[in-house]
């Protein structure tokens, strides 16, 4: 990727105070790929943290405000929620872990300021699932998969419930046991995540609340952008990636501790094109030592450049003004690795046959 072709929402993401030369096209073609990204409202703060917000054009502004108000919202119907949950898990005493988005949320970290999701994720012990699952119907949560075959998907081989979704207020959770299916090629220990997992400062009408320990927040997200396979909100989920690196690698003895856990954990893979992909999109600053260190992990030299072919592409926001001709095709072959690194070949096959003729005659 040449200078030249850079998004403006990468310029700007990596250069805030580019904002203050841009002309009202640009500010029109960047808020169309900050929307394209569901960037919007984290764009707004992050032109606001570095006091440039006098300098944006008074449409854009407006444009870019209203954002803000609907990430507003958006973080008092989360906080809501996550009363709600607990009051629901108050008698079971399962312990409240929270992941993704809600995390960031509610950690108070530069990765959840403007950041939106449409559900909120928690991870629980597998054999407490059926008495969670109990807790959370009684206070009108239920499962949204439509059929036997989905109900059996998530409950026989993947990492979490099928969503469960209010019956009024249309929340949703994810009910994870662990953060990879269980018919995953990596297996990281859930129980090694929920016994490093840390405690937030208990706050005023929300129930006692856990968060990932730092290098396991990380390498959850790198697990969760990389083995997925779907990359609508890739340039979403790197940022979090980069800003969560960015306040944690402040702490000393992080990096260090980061890459011991990624092979502890068998993540030092995902967590290689997490550091790569960070520093060539966003610029993430991250130590020497630590790139060498994590280097062995990456694939050899004609796989990593078919990697970087579809990740710099499948990464930028789906605007056409970030696209190529191969770009359509990046993501579809990021899918099928997706669910290859998640499935073995012949759970796939029949996976992907009933997803593609099966479940559509029935819709």
């Amino acid at each position: 990727m040449t200078a030249a072709s850079v998004p403006l929402l990468l310029q700007l993401l990596r250069d805030p105070a580019r904002a203050s030369s841009l002309s009202l096209p640009d500010w029109d073609l960047l808020l169309r790929q900050a929307a394209a990204a569901r960037l919007e409202a984290s764009l707004h703060g992050l032109l606001d943290e570095h006091g440039l917000a006098a300098t944006v054009p008074a449409p854009a502004r407006r444009h870019l405000d209203w954002a803000a108000v609907h990430a507003g919202r958006h973080a008092r119907a989360v906080r809501f929620e996550m009363a709600q949950i607990g009051a629901a898990l108050a008698a079971s005493g399962v312990p409240l872990i929270l992941l993704k988005g809600g995390a960031y949320a509610m950690a108070q970290l530069a990765a959840g300021r403007g950041r939106l999701f449409s559900d909120i994720d928690i991870l629980v012990p597998k054999e407490r699932l059926a008495e969670v699952e109990a807790a959370l119907m009684l206070h009108g949560w239920a499962t949204v998969a439509q059929d036997a075959y989905d109900q059996r998907y998530y409950r026989s081989w993947m990492h979490e419930l099928p969503p469960m979704k209010h019956a009024r207020r249309a929340s949703v959770i994810d009910v994870h046991h662990a953060i990879l299916p269980e018919t995953a090629r990596l297996r990281p220990d859930p129980a090694a995540l929920r016994a490093a997992a840390v405690p937030l400062p208990q706050q005023a009408g929300l129930p006692p609340l856990r968060v990932l320990a730092p290098a396991d927040m990380v390498l959850h997200s790198a697990v969760h952008l990389f083995y997925d396979g779907e990359f609508d909100h890739g340039l979403r989920d790197l940022l979090d990636l980069h800003r969560l690196l960015s306040r944690f690698g402040e702490t000393p003895g992080f990096w260090d501790a980061l890459a011991a856990r990624a092979v502890a954990l068998e993540l030092d893979r995902p967590l290689f094109y997490a550091l790569r992909y960070g520093a060539r999109l966003l610029h993430t600053g991250v130590p020497d030592a630590v790139q060498a260190a994590i280097r062995p992990a990456g694939p050899g030299r004609a796989l990593l450049a078919l990697m970087d072919a579809l990740f710099l592409r499948a990464l930028l926001p789906h605007h056409r003004s970030c696209a190529d001709r191969f770009s359509a095709g990046a993501r579809f072959l990021l899918y099928i690795r997706g669910n290859w690194l998640r499935m073995p070949p012949m759970l796939l096959t029949r996976h992907l046959f009933h997803k593609a003729f099966i479940s559509p005659r029935k819709d």
